[in-house]
């Protein structure tokens, strides 16, 4: 064993359907041996809201030490995890093989599980994260659905944030008419055949977001891949389950990864075709989180094994096949904010490396944690910590535009993560409102645009 975890990370299998895992006194028991280690070590302490809490927390004891602290105060610390991973995959020296065996991402869940087991689910939070039906919902009148949601609607907002707690400023998804499904079906994407990647299959799997929020990227991703050679359907089987993954709902993520992996698989991975989801959540819960909360079943293995990211997909075909020629610089430059759940995939930043092979464009890179956290940015309670967890993010994105603004020259700031780069909008809208703001738009959307197509 080498200091400082110098191996490759690994995760455990989750073991939730053990007794023990929610044994209040077990529990308890490992919160602190995990708590007392991040206690010694504090690299972290800059991650997020989590470890300040936690500090703070051991600080005020008696001791100055975790034995005395309470541990009521440990649910402060877990609500504030918003399971980015940031934590295992970049900070912490200490995670498996290391013998300290330290998974501090996995911990909140097990305690959340924990919770909900216990104490049952928070009835507003359980409505919220019920995505697919909330969805289309919204989508049988989306202009009523969007109107009601403008931050500046003073009369909806107000209601929203007493009868759901979501915060009044909070900027929230807009839904499309159409959904990525239909419209793929009414927009084709012929096949380059002269494409060196021509041979190729994928699916994409639309996502939550990408099906009812934004359908662009999907079209994007798919005018790309046939650019490329690449055959592309659109498919959408539900949501992944990463909202009730954030709440320890781990029997409805083990549901629906077991109906989802049956159908992908067999309709589109038997065929040989590769599954790559549109949004980083999704990728990361197909290839990591559903094996390791259903290690036994064959389908979430096989699909695991065929998922790849879409930035992910399209760097792997530039170096085996190569890209298709015809693309053309961007009429601005790019700061690309790293999402954390690509991050945590474990497989390096793609999507800056995607977007640097478009000819003369200058891509710089943002390596922090945005502070949404799914909708916990966007609950009351959270919204402003989570712009204070994401200040640095908006500032290094202020500090870009205006070094391009006295340029004259335009600047986009993208992000893997559609709620993230909305909240990175909202954070440099606070920084500096002189600034002429764009939507953050996702990388392969500007990909698209360096091919001709404009979305």
């Amino acid at each position: 064993m080498s200091e400082g975890s110098l191996e490759a990370p690994t995760r455990h299998v989750i073991d939730w359907n053990n007794p023990d895992f929610t044994n209040p006194a077990l529990l308890d028991e490992e919160m602190r041996r995990i708590f007392d280690i991040c206690h010694g070590c504090r690299r972290c302490f800059n991650l997020c809201d989590s470890f300040p809490r936690l500090f703070d927390l051991v600080d005020s004891a008696p001791s100055e030490e975790l034995d005395t602290a309470d541990s009521e105060g440990f649910k402060g610390v877990v609500d504030a995890c918003t399971l980015c991973d940031l934590c295992f995959m970049t900070k912490c020296p200490y995670v498996p093989p290391h013998e300290f065996d330290l998974d501090f991402p996995h911990l909140m869940l097990r305690y959340r599980h924990a919770e909900l087991k216990r104490d049952g689910a928070n009835t507003r939070i359980k409505q919220l994260t019920e995505t697919d039906r909330n969805s289309k919902m919204a989508g049988l009148a989306p202009s009523i659905a969007n109107w009601a949601s403008k931050t500046d609607n003073s009369l909806t907002r107000p209601v929203m944030e007493k009868t759901l707690g979501l915060h009044r400023d909070a900027a929230l998804p807009k839904f499309a008419a159409t959904t990525l499904v239909n419209a793929a079906q009414q927009n084709p994407a012929p096949v380059d055949a002269t494409a060196p990647g021509y041979g190729r299959k994928a699916v994409l799997y639309a996502t939550c977001f990408g099906n009812y929020n934004d359908p662009d990227i999907g079209l994007a991703a798919r005018h790309v891949l046939a650019k490329n050679g690449v055959k592309t359907e659109v498919t959408y089987e539900g949501c992944c389950g990463m909202p009730q993954l954030e709440q320890g709902d781990l029997a409805r993520v083990a549901k629906q990864a077991k109906t989802v992996a049956a159908a992908l698989v067999a309709q589109w991975v038997d065929d040989d075709y590769e599954v790559v989801p549109l949004v980083p959540s999704c990728a990361l819960m197909f290839k990591f989180e559903w094996p390791l909360i259903v290690p036994d079943d064959e389908n979430v293995r096989l699909l695991a094994e065929a998922t790849k990211d879409i930035s992910e997909y399209v760097v792997e075909i530039a170096k085996k096949e190569g890209l298709a020629d015809g693309m053309v610089p961007l009429d601005g430059d790019v700061t690309m904010h790293l999402a954390c759940h690509a991050r945590a995939q474990n497989m390096g930043p793609k999507a800056a490396e995607m977007l640097r092979m478009i000819p003369e464009t200058k891509v710089a890179i943002i390596e922090r944690c945005s502070g949404h956290g799914g909708s916990w940015g966007a609950m009351k309670e959270n919204f402003d910590v989570a712009l204070k967890v994401g200040k640095p993010v908006a500032k290094q994105a202020v500090k870009a535009m205006q070094q391009s603004a006295a340029k004259d020259r335009k600047r986009y700031i993208a992000s893997e993560c559609p709620l993230a780069g909305e909240h990175i909008m909202q954070g440099v809208e606070r920084e500096d409102g002189s600034l002429e703001i764009n939507h953050a738009p996702h990388p392969i959307k500007l990909f698209a645009k360096a091919y001709g197509y404009d979305v």
